[in-house]
């Protein structure tokens, strides 16, 4: 197991599960994360099954390890002798991990939680011990320099290349105190991800409004009111709970006429897990940032870079941090004055329609919704009826089958771990090649959000194909009543957008694990697939197989299609802005500050937001304390990685734009090149081969409604 993939596995800490029966009704003995199965068996894992099985697996993979060092140091290594028999190691903890770690973020319980906690240090302690094991470290420089190098596959020696680049960005080669200190800081950084989400979770779940009766709720949808409705249900209440879950959050936002609502549910939601807000203080993640940042400076210093920022780019497309400042300010510059217009057209709305002299931060997304209505004639909820959830899901399925030539099948018998998640097979002539659990709705125990991780991850052993497995979670309202669940268009482009990381992960043709799918993909780059996948829900071919009336069954009208495609860059200078005022926040953080305080973190994105937003602030506004992106999961100095893959996934478009979506030439060549190739070579040899040249900006800026292209 190379020290790559072991991180790998300490970044699934946001998953869970909630398993009913008594303690003694299995023994001990009978350790389901202990057993090798094709799919976890969901039904079977407790929370005192965990801890065992980790500490089992840990003592076994580290007497595992010193025996193939001491092997390669009596003759020297190959593939055979040292790489696979790591990966066989490494695929062991990650079946045991992976269905914990998913669990742990979709069917949260406190036992579980503590459970899974509790072997975080563990994880981190073996992680840190393995990417700087001197012995193992020479073995894979020897495999590299010797006799067994030119025999390898192309994909072999780029995993041995990763492995080997890994072992230093882990401190192999630092000297005792330090390496001691590397170790100390990896641990606790690890422990602080998973308190910053705990905490998260926490705040988010803490708050909620009921109320009575609906006088409150004015211009909510019907569909909303349901979901609310619902939500009071649950809880044993009658009329209408308003919680911070996005399902609920959303629409009070930008459809409720009652301000005083908006403002209060506006201000619970960006002071969650803070020092403001109705919980002030109670999960406040700021001393969580604090020594976050503090430890990834020094770590990074430990490793000879000059900032946390230089450090993530050893692992990134982008060359340099001034490089990613240079793309992120162009970009800002050419959004900028498109932005000011946007939001000064949104004022001269808001002043001369809704009589809103002022707008304050809970009212731009409902007078955002009013003008696009005003507009276009057309509102996310207007469209909800045309995309039930089994049509949009088939009808995603049917692009997939038409672009790729796979099909795609439930599989009813699979274990599952919730009655609303599915799980489906691949197959390309009549052969299974790749699965996947599906998971649409948001439920209380269940982190918000939208994402893929692994279940399974491709690889052969001793003649045997691993089939990849993927983990798609979705946080969409969930259905009501006996009416299938309508999702809006937006909820329709991030399921796409998710299947399209599904897609890298189960198309990949990779049978060494350290690059096979999304392994060993520049972080900057594996957006591409994702974002490349949601250009179908604006096309009138990929609309006919996605939308379906749910009384009728008619796609899209042709005048709805219109109107969509009409709104599509609707204020797209003021959403580019945000995204970029996002990723300056994250890049700036991690590349000026040493040890800031709470109060430098504050000034900083005070700083951003000043330079390049065009909407009103709110001095309570504690955005960064839920900033989950970054400190929480894997893109800490990476945020900019969204519009940079997305640079490429526009011009990728542009290539299906110029041949026809489905065609099937062009289809086959970015399967090939992109989507199986995985990470075995350079993301930008991958793009070039796909392309045929270097990318351009411009179809972004086309495709985003950027007049400054």
């Amino acid at each position: 197991m190379d020290s790559q993939r072991c991180h790998a596995l300490l970044s699934q800490t946001q998953r869970y599960h909630d398993h009913q029966n008594s303690a003694d009704e299995v023994p001990m003995s009978h350790n389901p994360l202990l057993e090798r199965h094709s799919l976890p068996p969901f039904g079977d894992i407790r929370p005192e099954h965990i801890a065992p099985a980790i500490d089992a697996l840990l003592e076994e993979l580290r007497e595992g390890v010193e025996a193939l060092v001491a092997r390669a140091e009596q003759q020297a290594p190959d593939w055979d002798s040292l790489a696979a028999p790591l990966e066989a190691l490494n695929d062991r903890l990650s079946q045991a991990w992976s269905p914990v770690s998913h669990l742990n973020g979709t069917m949260s319980t406190p036992e579980l939680r503590e459970a899974h906690d509790g072997c975080l240090q563990k994880l981190s302690d073996y992680s840190t011990w393995l990417g700087q094991h001197e012995g193992l470290f020479r073995a894979w420089q020897a495999l590299r320099d010797g006799p067994a190098w030119p025999d390898l596959s192309e994909a072999q020696q780029r995993a041995v290349d990763n492995a080997l680049r890994d072992f230093r960005l882990a401190g192999v080669d630092l000297p005792p105190e330090k390496k001691k200190r590397s170790a100390e800081i990896r641990s606790r950084l690890s422990s602080l991800s998973s308190t910053f989400s705990n905490q998260l979770l926490d705040a988010t779940q803490a708050w909620s409004l009921d109320l009575d009766d609906d006088s409150r709720l004015k211009g909510l949808p019907e569909s909303s009111l349901a979901t609310l409705a619902a939500n009071a249900e649950a809880k044993g209440h009658s009329g209408f709970r308003i919680t911070l879950d996005f399902p609920s959050f959303y629409p009070v936002i930008s459809y409720a006429d009652d301000r005083e609502l908006r403002q209060e549910v506006y201000t619970a939601f960006v002071t969650r897990a803070s020092d403001q807000g109705p919980h002030a203080g109670k999960y406040d993640n700021a001393p969580i940032i604090e020594e976050t940042l503090r430890l990834r400076q020094e770590l990074a210093g430990l490793l000879g870079f000059s900032s946390y920022a230089e450090y993530s780019l050893a692992t990134k497309m982008a060359d340099s941090a001034s490089q990613v400042l240079g793309f992120l300010d162009d970009l800002a510059a050419r959004a900028l004055p498109q932005g000011r217009e946007e939001f000064a057209e949104l004022e001269r709305y808001a002043r001369e329609e809704l009589g809103l002299t002022e707008l304050a931060p809970w009212d731009v997304g409902y007078v955002s919704e009013k003008l696009r209505e005003a507009r276009y004639a057309i509102s996310q909820e207007q469209l909800r009826p045309y995309f039930p959830a089994p049509k949009a899901v088939s009808g995603l399925f049917a692009v997939v089958e038409r672009l790729y030539g796979i099909h795609i099948k439930e599989d009813t018998s699979a274990p599952s771990y919730h009655p609303d998640v599915r799980f489906y097979r691949l197959f390309e002539n009549q052969t299974p090649i790749a699965g996947f659990y599906l998971d649409l709705y948001a439920r209380e125990g269940k982190r918000g959000g939208a994402w893929m991780d692994e279940c399974r991850v491709r690889r052969r052993e001793n003649g045997e194909l691993q089939l990849p497995i993927a983990y798609l979670t979705c946080n969409f309202t969930r259905p009501v009543g006996d009416q299938p669940a309508l999702l809006t268009h937006d909820e329709v482009t991030t399921l796409f957008h998710e299947f399209g990381h599904g897609l890298h992960h189960m198309l990949t043709r990779q049978d060494v694990a350290d690059v096979s799918g999304i392994n060993g993909v520049a972080w900057d780059a594996v957006e591409l697939p994702s974002q490349f996948m949601e250009n179908f829900c604006w096309e009138r071919e990929g609309l006919d197989l996605i939308s379906g009336h749910v009384d009728s069954g008619e796609p899209l009208p042709q005048e709805l299609f219109d109107k969509l495609n009409a709104a599509k860059n609707f204020q797209s200078a003021m959403g580019l802005l945000r995204q970029v005022e996002f990723s300056l926040f994250d890049f700036r953080l991690h590349l000026e500050l040493e040890a800031p305080s709470a109060t430098d973190v504050q000034a900083l994105l005070d700083s951003v937001r000043e330079a390049i937003s065009v909407v009103p602030k709110a001095e309570f506004n504690r955005f960064q304390n839920g900033f989950s992106h970054i400190f929480a999961g894997g893109y800490a100095a990476g945020y900019y990685s969204y519009k940079w893959a997305e640079v490429l996934s526009a011009d990728a478009w542009s290539a299906f734009e110029e041949a026809g979506i489905f065609d099937q030439e062009t289809g086959s060549r970015f399967r090939r090149e992109i989507l199986e190739a995985g990470g075995a070579r350079d993301a930008a040899e991958l793009f070039l081969a796909f392309r045929g040249r270097e990318p351009s900006i411009d179809p972004l800026l086309r495709h985003s409604g950027i007049r400054a292209a």
